[in-house]
Order: C-alpha cells, then sequence, then structure tokens
C-alpha cells in the first residue's frame, strides 16, 4: 500500500474510535430487573439511557438512579458487584411542591440536591416508602427501549 492510503486509513480508524467513545461516553444500555415500572416497563426489558445532570431532568422523565441508602432495607449503594440501581418516572424536582404520599417532615418544596420519583406500578417502591432520592446518584434519563419505541 502507499503511504498515503495508510494515512488515511489510520485517520479513519482513529475518527471511528473516537466516535465509539464519545457515544459509549453519554448512554450506557440497562436491563430493567422487576415489575415497579409495569406497565410500561417489565422485567427483562433493555433501556436506553443517556446520561443526564439533575438540572436536565424534568417531571414525567424515567430516570436511572441509586435509591437512598437504608440499611434495615438492604437497599442503597451497591456491594461487591456495583451499584444498584432503581428506574422509575421523575414526579418532582427542586423547587417543585413535595407529594402529599412522601414521608418527608417539614418540607413543603422539594430541596435542591433531590427528586421526588414514583414507580408507573403502585405497588413498587419508591418515594412514597423511601422518601427524597438524592440527584447526585442519577445515572440518567431513559430514552427508549432496545428494539422498540421511545419512552
Amino acid at each position: 500500500m502507499s503511504g498515503w492510503l495508510v494515512g488515511v486509513l489510520v485517520v479513519v480508524g482513529l475518527a471511528v474510535a473516537l466516535g465509539v467513545r464519545s457515544v459509549r461516553g453519554r448512554y450506557v444500555v440497562v436491563t430493567v430487573e422487576g415489575v415497579s415500572m409495569a406497565p410500561t416497563l417489565v422485567d427483562g426489558d433493555r433501556v436506553v439511557v443517556r446520561r443526564r445532570s439533575a438540572t436536565e431532568v424534568r417531571p414525567g422523565d424515567v430516570v436511572v438512579l441509586e435509591p437512598p441508602a437504608d440499611a434495615s432495607a438492604g437497599t442503597g449503594p451497591g456491594g461487591p458487584v456495583g451499584p444498584r440501581w432503581n428506574i422509575k418516572r421523575v414526579v418532582a424536582v427542586a423547587g417543585d411542591p413535595v407529594p402529599d404520599d412522601v414521608p418527608v417532615e417539614g418540607v413543603d418544596r422539594v430541596p435542591a440536591g433531590s427528586l421526588v420519583v414514583f414507580g408507573d406500578n403502585p405497588d413498587g417502591v419508591d418515594s412514597r416508602q423511601r422518601g427524597l432520592f438524592e440527584s447526585a446518584r442519577l445515572l440518567g434519563v431513559a430514552v427508549r427501549r432496545l428494539g422498540g419505541r421511545p419512552l
């Protein structure tokens, strides 16, 4: 091969590698476990999650985040295999009124750094049982099912 063709192939290869790295840094695929988001999402669904900051999240978004730590319930940041993720729908963000069925005392509005999230299935465990979720534990917003329609 001539030198210019090798140079072009190297440049194209680097561009593809950088593009893949960029996409992998912004998106992650998560598998749904459990029924807290049924019927919207069911056990085994795989969803594409776009990494977002809490300031980019809006009520109605389906988000993936770590649950609040609760040693008595065995929830919170993961163990030896990494974090345990929850997938829930955002009901209120910082500055919004706290829904009546969320157990927080002395707080009328969602404080900065917090989110209120509910599962679509009322039998799931969410802010109605755990209270406020820390927005710093947010992984991102679910944008679509793999092989399926947008959320």
